[in-house]
């Protein structure tokens, strides 16, 4: 598959998206966002990726809308976001993979959004993620009011949103907002053994925890008792807890196929 804004490829179970407008510090154009709803919906339907990491080329994961793309231009923001950004944000939190951020530099904005709509976020120490809208007069977008508050809680979610605060990356792990800060050195091999961590679970199950965890904070105990009891059932059935039983019996490591 042939991209001009994104580079894609898979191996081992893994498919790796990374946006490329090096340039521009990888700013969302139009082109950018079909692009990348693309390739989600592409690793999604792909039975051979289980684990899919996203990154960014250069010395920045995403810097957000390139605001060049839309100068002089009457936005009609509310069709901007639900034809532009949120179907990406939605393909990510849908998607029955895991999606592993292997942040690489600065998330602002947008970019900052995508982020925190992974599922496991590992951020070279020398990342950060500023809520960049306050400073040009804008809200937050792309999730961001949703996942925000739930990972850092109210308080500090309106201080990083009303104040477009910088948030470095081991500061944002103390405060839950990714998974781990590690050296520049150590970013590749660190997200190389999350990813194929992944890559051998057993990706059914996993999808399948993604699913109940989106409903968790929008679910009463009682909803979520009957989803876990729903999904179980599924979980239950599949070759990949038939392999875990037996390799358990046998003292073994499973060896799971995600189905």
């Amino acid at each position: 598959m042939t991209f001009n804004t994104i580079l894609y490829s898979s191996q081992n179970g893994v498919t790796t998206i990374t946006l490329n407008r090096p340039d521009s510090y990888n700013a969302f154009t139009g082109e950018m966002r079909n692009e990348l709803l693309a390739a989600f919906t592409t690793a999604a339907e792909d039975d051979d990726c289980r684990c899919v990491v996203l990154t960014g080329s250069g010395k920045a994961f995403c810097s957000g809308q390139d605001l060049k793309d839309i100068a002089g231009v009457k936005v009609d923001f509310n069709a901007f976001l639900k034809k532009g950004y949120n179907p990406i944000i939605l393909a990510m939190r849908n998607m029955e993979k895991p999606i592993v951020c292997r942040l690489n530099g600065v998330a602002a904005g947008a970019g900052c959004s995508l982020a925190l709509a992974c599922d496991y976020i590992i951020a070279d120490e020398r990342a950060s993620l500023v809520e960049v809208f306050v400073g040009i007069g804008l809200v937050l977008d792309s999730g961001s009011s949703f996942f925000l508050p739930r990972l850092v809680g109210s308080n500090k979610a309106f201080e990083l949103a009303t104040m477009g605060t910088k948030v470095k990356a081991q500061e944002a792990v103390d405060l839950g907002m990714i998974n781990k800060a590690v050296s520049t050195e150590a970013l590749d091999a660190e997200v190389g053994n999350v990813a194929n961590y992944y890559a051998q679970a057993p990706t059914k199950a996993v999808g399948m925890m993604k699913a109940m965890l989106n409903r968790s904070s929008t679910s009463t105990l009682e909803n979520v008792l009957d989803y876990e009891a729903y999904y179980q059932e599924i979980a239950g059935n599949s070759n990949d807890y038939a392999e875990g039983l037996q390799a358990f019996i046998e003292k073994r490591k499973p060896k799971f196929t995600g189905s």
